[in-house]
């Protein structure tokens, strides 16, 4: 039975159920209502995630304007090129073909300046000698007869396109050929297949190198004079960086594990920033390698000349992960649960900070040469600073044992002794778990002192092969 209650914004109507109480009724909604809400919904959410892209889009371009400025210069390229279409003699020269020189601006226009020569003498070279041999078969089958016109050219395509993929697997040949490799694949294929006459083929053919000489002139010329991005440039900083990185995640990793309990803690935004610099070095193999592979296309540019030893920041840069590696395991030390006493840590600890300072400052010495492209004065003097300080850790951690001082063993063999003997090894393995994660850190400051010998070495080799300048003074 159904009744009503006056509330004060309208009528409430409520159902008797058979146990005496009572639910309330709440209407069947308008399904064109619920249609307009759910479209409402849908276009505020549509809206919020427009505008949440627009924002990350901003970002980036704020972060970093090279981007922007990339954009642009390959937007500027294609409406240069697309001239070929609009302009009656020019499009009567190139015919469709044209469209060769736009898809060329397309695939070719990289970042920066090494990248695009890269792909553009690749792409010129692989295309001109695919044309170039496609042509030859095309002769020789076309003087076969139509019997065996079909078999040499499968038989051509076949032979070469192997060839020419096996040699992508050639390390050597996929650092540097690996897109040539596949335009000549490409263009091979669509020459020796093509049904056209003799005369028709040699003009497609030129056609297409033409048009894709352009669109690589093209691409070339915008990617150098305006706003360039030099990949030698972005390698040279990437090491010095790393560097940096590296030498401040040193001292701050020590300092962490030898700081008071009183001291005055530091934001976890601020330490982890400190001392976690060094995954960047850890990550950054990949980045080093495409760097290096492409600064070798690039002509002169700034204090670089043309023949550059960039492979040697390649050395530079796994000198630096192999100290990167040690620096993971000191921090395992500086998270482990098992710490050892203060006391033993104080005796470590001016020798400790001083490995981690004289280390971090031959580091920074090398950064610092790097930068200037001038040979350091002093980095003999802080090399011999840091053995120094290595061996002074070494001779403290011997003396360590010495703070240690296990319960003695009772020497008489009786009932009452062999029950205290467990309790005695007990305590003994407690200590010793204690010293672990210290003696651990000692020996891991003494192997990067240790493995920074390597970067030094590394970097002198530049020198030498960059044929750096004396510093005028101890200072850079």
């Amino acid at each position: 039975m159904a009744s009503e209650k006056e509330v004060s914004n309208g009528v409430e109507w409520r159902i008797k159920i058979a146990d005496g109480s009572s639910e309330r009724l709440v209407p069947e909604s308008n399904p064109a209502s619920r249609l307009l809400l759910g479209l409402k919904n849908f276009v505020v959410g549509l809206a919020l995630k427009v505008w949440k892209f627009l924002q990350k889009a901003w970002d980036l371009g704020v972060d970093d304007p090279r981007k922007v400025i990339h954009c642009l210069k390959v937007g500027t390229a294609l409406a240069v090129v697309s001239i070929f279409y609009y302009m009656r003699p020019l499009y009567k020269g190139f015919g469709e073909n044209a469209i060769w020189a736009i898809m060329t601006v397309v695939v070719v226009f990289e970042n920066c300046v090494g990248a695009t020569l890269s792909k553009s003498l690749n792409r010129v070279c692989g295309t001109f000698l695919a044309g170039f041999l496609a042509l030859g078969v095309h002769f020789v089958a076309s003087q076969s007869g139509q019997r065996f016109e079909p078999i040499i050219v499968g038989a051509s395509v076949f032979l070469l396109a192997s060839a020419a993929t096996f040699s992508r697997f050639i390390p050597s040949v996929k650092a540097r050929f690996d897109y040539g490799a596949m335009i000549f694949i490409l263009t091979f294929s669509l020459v020796s297949v093509s049904g056209y006459r003799e005369n028709e083929l040699f003009k497609m053919a030129h056609h297409r190198i033409s048009t894709i000489i352009i669109g690589t002139s093209l691409c070339n010329i915008i990617s150098m004079l305006i706003c360039p991005i030099w990949a030698g440039q972005e390698l040279y900083t990437l090491t010095t960086r790393n560097m940096d990185k590296l030498a401040t995640s040193l001292d701050g990793c020590v300092e962490e594990y030898f700081k008071d309990s009183g001291s005055v803690v530091e934001s976890n935004k601020e330490c982890h920033k400190k001392f976690q610099g060094y995954k960047c070095v850890l990550i950054s193999k990949a980045a080093e390698e495409s760097m290096a592979n492409f600064a070798r296309w690039e002509p002169g540019h700034g204090p670089f000349n043309f023949r550059h030893p960039w492979q040697q920041y390649l050395k530079i840069g796994s000198a630096l992960r192999s100290c990167a590696y040690c620096l993971e395991a000191l921090n395992g030390c500086i998270s482990s649960e098992n710490q050892a006493p203060e006391y033993i840590k104080k005796h470590l600890n001016n020798s400790s900070l001083k490995v981690s300072s004289n280390s971090s400052s031959v580091i920074r010495e090398l950064a610092v040469t790097i930068k200037t492209m001038k040979k350091s004065s002093n980095i003999h003097s802080l090399v011999g600073e840091m053995n120094f300080a290595a061996q002074e850790l070494q001779n403290d951690l011997k003396s360590l044992p010495k703070l240690f001082n296990p319960p003695s063993m009772p020497e008489a063999d009786t009932p009452e002794n062999k029950k205290i003997e467990p309790i005695s090894r007990t305590m003994v393995k407690i200590p010793l778990m204690e010293f672990v994660p210290l003696v651990t850190l000692a020996s891991l400051l003494n192997e990067i002192a240790t493995r920074i010998k390597g970067i030094v070495d590394a970097v002198e080799e530049l020198e030498n092969l960059a044929a750096f300048k004396h510093a005028s003074n101890d200072k850079c």
